[in-house]
């Protein structure tokens, strides 16, 4: 089990806040756009991967597209426009590190996005989003 001070864990944790707040109600309230240096002092983090920070961030935002067909054939009965967005926000962040881009192993991407969903979602958010990346993981486990 990795500790809250692991630095990739700490990445991804800020990563999902940076996505979080720049599509946060965006119609209603417009983009708040957090830069990592006032997310980290608002966490306390003092030590995190800035590499693997800006390739999840960029890397999401530039994937998105494709990100969410993914989410969409595996969640039908949940359209992306009612899902939680921290839900989302986790969901595009695993999917893009451990199926698109293979920064990380599914699993550890799977597990990582579990441990997210525990940390900042509701109580069903990490059984949700498990389901979700299982489906996933079922599909591409033999590549």
């Amino acid at each position: 089990m990795k500790k809250a001070t692991d630095p990739r864990h700490l990445s991804r944790a800020l990563a999902l806040q940076s996505l979080f707040s720049k599509n946060f109600d965006v119609q209603r309230e417009g983009v708040i756009d957090f830069e990592v240096s006032e997310l980290s002092v608002l966490d306390d983090i003092e030590t995190y991967n800035e590499e693997l920070y800006q390739k999840l961030v960029n890397g999401v935002q530039e994937n998105q597209e494709n990100i969410d067909e993914t989410i969409t054939k595996f969640a039908p009965q949940w359209p992306i426009s009612q899902m939680k967005l921290v839900d989302l926000q986790i969901l595009r962040i695993s999917i893009y590190e451990g199926f698109i881009v293979k920064i990380t192993p599914p699993k550890v991407a799977i597990d990582e996005a579990i441990e997210l969903a525990k940390e900042f979602g509701g109580d069903s958010s990490s059984k949700f989003v498990n389901g979700v990346l299982g489906a996933i993981y079922e599909i591409h486990k033999d590549e």
